[in-house]
């Protein structure tokens, strides 16, 4: 690291769990963030802010004036703009020094598969089932850690599937595809705005843990919010040996 880096990293590198090592993992660390609304604004800023030295935002969607709400890296002044784009801006006027790639395609398998192979590890961001399995799948097929959260109303949720470990559990253990629900969104049910804040900053944390290699994650655990009443559950969360993407067959 510059003295520059030494500098604008130096409340990390006071940590003893991260250091000048751990904060040297991050700039040589590649994230990829599926989806850059809600979740992926917090998440990307502050992968952006620690110093993750690339990062790459996928998100076919463009910025709304809806979106203003509670996506905090997204202005007035980019409505229209590709959200993956916006967010790019977003993390150079805070950290130039990051290489931030914006794909601006839908998250598709074969988008998935060129991806997520060369990331250190993986926040899903989005709103829908489909993607999410998708993710989770590339994920299981090239080993990558996933970072998953999810918020709606007043309701929240993270958890971390690490399929680099042979007991973790992978996304469709906890939610099978077979059995998926039908689909929501807040366009119809609405979102409490500081809880994708939560939700995508918790996100950010996980990975910066898993990159750096310090503290526990949450894998085999699905951590939930109420934002109503600011009430946390944990839930543990087991492999499925019958699970149709990382179970044995």
């Amino acid at each position: 690291m510059n003295d520059s880096q030494l500098l604008r990293y130096s409340r990390h590198i006071l940590l003893d769990d991260i250091g000048i090592d751990g904060q040297s993992r991050l700039l040589g660390s590649h994230a990829l963030i599926i989806g850059a609304g809600g979740l992926g604004s917090p998440a990307a800023l502050y992968l952006g802010s620690a110093g993750v030295g690339h990062i790459t935002v996928v998100d076919h969607d463009c910025v709304e004036a809806t979106n203003l709400q509670r996506q905090i890296a997204h202005t007035m002044a980019r409505i229209g703009q590709f959200k993956a784009r916006s967010i790019a801006e977003a993390i150079a006027q805070i950290n130039p020094d990051v290489q931030v790639t914006a794909v601006t395609h839908r998250a598709d398998d074969e988008l998935l598969n060129q991806w997520v192979q060369q990331a250190d590890v993986v926040l899903d961001c989005t709103d829908n089932f489909q993607t999410r399995h998708a993710i989770n799948r590339a994920c299981v097929l090239h080993a990558k850690p996933l970072v998953s959260g999810a918020a709606l109303q007043f309701d929240g949720q993270v958890s971390v599937f690490d399929s680099r470990q042979t007991t973790s559990p992978c996304y469709a253990c906890l939610f099978p595809e077979a059995d998926a629900p039908e689909e929501t969104n807040c366009a119809t049910m609405g979102v409490f705005a500081p809880l994708v804040g939560i939700v995508g900053s918790m996100q950010a944390a996980e990975a910066l843990k898993l990159l750096c290699g310090i503290g526990g994650s949450l894998t085999g655990k699905l951590m939930m919010v109420d934002a109503r009443h600011m009430s946390w559950t944990e839930m543990a969360v087991r492999r499925q040996s019958d699970c149709k993407v990382c179970g044995v067959h």
